[in-house]
Formats: structure tokens, sequence, C-alpha cells
């Protein structure tokens, strides 16, 4: 059910049939709006500005602190994770505000990834705002990330490329033996760049 559900959801976006099997629809390219398609070539520009940006407002021991997952060029063979339950983290860097915090990490929250043939489905279980999308395989060794955030009390995503404020894009990469992360350059609100942490559960 749930497999259908994110597969249908994300990819009727591009106004065709909703199939994974599909060739059309499981390269990236094809899918992305021209806004992410953008974004995501734009991806170090987002780095460099969201680090120097947290680091000059005093947390540079904090970005240290995890190690690889803010190294901007670490991206390790096999960057999709495989299917199974995850704890994540999000963690928010340069504030788009002058108010804004320039570095935010929140608390771990639990999220799956499903196999959904040549893509791969994911999902945050709980909260009020709930990224949910598919992971696509690159060229370039690293995977891509296309979906939109579900948010409060919604009980399915909103198609993606419906409204570019929820719709959400970035790079999937694996950055240590067990841990993964989807970056995402220039989100719509707070921040310049988002991280999200994959591990696995338990």
């Amino acid at each position: 059910m749930m497999k259908l559900l994110l597969a249908g959801a994300i990819l009727a976006g591009i106004g065709a049939a909703a199939r994974a099997d599909d060739p059309n629809q499981t390269d990236w390219r094809k899918v992305a709006t021209a806004n992410d398609r953008a974004r995501l070539r734009s991806w170090r520009d987002a780095w460099m500005s969201a680090l120097a940006q947290a680091r000059e407002a005093g947390d540079a021991a904090a970005i240290t602190r995890q190690g690889a997952l803010f190294d901007v060029d670490r991206a390790l063979a096999h960057p999709t994770p495989p299917a199974g339950d995850y704890r994540c983290r999000v963690f928010k860097l340069g504030g788009k505000r002058p108010a804004a915090p320039d570095f935010t990490a929140y608390p771990a929250f639990a999220c799956r990834i499903d196999d959904e043939g040549e893509v791969a489905g994911f999902h945050k279980a709980g909260g009020s705002q709930r990224p949910v999308g598919l992971m696509f395989a690159d060229r370039h060794g690293r995977g891509v990330f296309l979906g939109t955030m579900m948010l409060g009390d919604e009980r399915r995503p909103i198609d993606y490329g419906r409204d570019a404020a929820r719709d959400m894009a970035g790079y999937v990469e694996r950055v240590g033996d067990e841990r993964w992360r989807i970056v995402l350059p220039w989100p719509r609100f707070e921040s310049l760049l988002d991280v999200i942490e994959l591990v696995p559960a338990g």
C-alpha cells in the first residue's frame, strides 16, 4: 500500500500514468521541475554559503562534531540506503532572514526507505512536517531525491510539481558505512541548506 501510494503520489505530478517501471519516470531529469533542476545545479553554492554562515555565527564546533556529514565532497559508492527503518535527523544551515539561526539540529525521528523497483521511496513516519518522496539513480554516483512536504494531519502527499513551496529536491549520498544524507539546496523556508541524516534504526 505505501509503495503504491508513494510512487503514485509523487510521480503523478508529471501528468502521466504513474508507473515506476516506465523509464521516462525513473529518469529524474524527466520528472524534476525546472525550478528543482536549477536548485540541484547550484548545490555547491548552497553548501558553501550555508557552511560559511554557520561557521561565522559560532557553530563551527557543532559542524565539526558531525564529521563526514558536512564534508561537501563526501560521496561513497552505493548512495541509496537499502529498504528498512531508519533514524533520521534534520540539520538546517544558513538562516535566510537576519533573525533566523544559522545552525539548527533537530531531534531524531523515525523514517522509512521502501524498495520501489527502479526507485526507492522515503517518508518520515510522524510529526507536523513529513517529507515524502522518491530516490532516483544518477549517473554521477549519487542519488537524486524528489518529493513533497506533508503538513499537519494530511493523509496523503500532494502531487510533486503542483506546489513549488512544497516541492523538495536534493542529492542522496552515503557518507559512512551505514550513514547516508539527503542534501537539500535552497529549501523554500528558513535556511539555505537542509541536510537529513539517515542511520539504521536500532
